[in-house]
């Protein structure tokens, strides 16, 4: 879609939209190779843009996918010990995708990724209290007391957690399950408060986040966001 030189400039964060108009009087910037003019609109899908020289790329199409990611992957681009990737799972997707947050080598369950910045943001960042729901399965038992303490927020050594949500918690053999909310992302959060209950956990797989479930995704497949979705995710407040 054609659109106007300076806020082409500006949305590849070259200069202001006015700043832009001025680089265009003073005949900085070049469309289809002659001067361009105020006024003048092009599509950097068809249209060749210069600005001092340098060739304007179109914007990458913004994408987000929603991963049923198995345990045995880490969350990162690069891993120095050859360890397999979640961005191996989506090597269909001709973007480059990070992962938003973590979920470490042997954790599984919803992820995201994306190469939308301000998606990834709005979802990650600790002020928005986004919650994350788990399936945890643990050796022994959770007393009411041990939910108390969760509910209540418990002491690690990076500080206290905020308080979390415990819920539909059921007995199977010699372990127990159940299921807990948090809103931060503290490296092995979820582990490192089972720990501080002395509890060992045997499985963890995070089942939601905020609106978003894992619903007719099996393990390692994934799903591409909805629109909808990702204006929802991005007004979290």
């Amino acid at each position: 879609m054609a659109e106007r030189l300076q806020k082409i400039i500006a949305q590849a964060g070259l200069a202001s939209r006015r700043e832009a108009e001025k680089w265009i009087e003073a005949g900085r910037v070049l469309l289809n190779g002659q001067p361009a003019k105020l006024g003048d609109r092009a599509d950097l899908t068809v249209d060749r843009v210069q600005v001092d020289g340098k060739i304007l790329a179109a914007a990458e199409e913004k994408i987000t996918v929603l991963l049923n990611k198995p345990r045995g992957y880490v969350s990162t681009l690069k891993d120095p010990e050859g360890r397999r990737l979640v961005t191996d799972l989506v090597t269909d997707i001709p973007q480059r995708l990070f992962p938003v947050g973590r979920l470490d080598f042997n954790t599984e369950g919803l992820l995201l990724l994306t190469n939308d910045g301000e998606l990834a943001q709005r979802v990650s960042h600790p002020s928005h209290h986004v919650d994350k729901t788990y399936l945890v399965k643990v050796r022994g038992s959770l007393s009411a007391e041990m939910v108390k303490r969760l509910e209540r927020g418990l002491i690690l050594d990076d500080g206290k957690t905020a308080a979390a949500k415990v819920e539909n918690i059921r007995m199977a053999g010699s372990g127990c399950w159940f299921e807990l909310t948090i809103h931060e992302g503290r490296n092995r959060q979820v582990r490192r408060m089972c720990e501080a209950l002395g509890l060992s956990v045997v499985r963890l797989k995070r089942i939601r986040l905020d609106f978003l479930d894992l619903s007719d995704i099996a393990t390692g497949r994934y799903r591409r966001l909805r629109d909808s979705e990702i204006v929802k995710l991005k007004k979290i407040k």
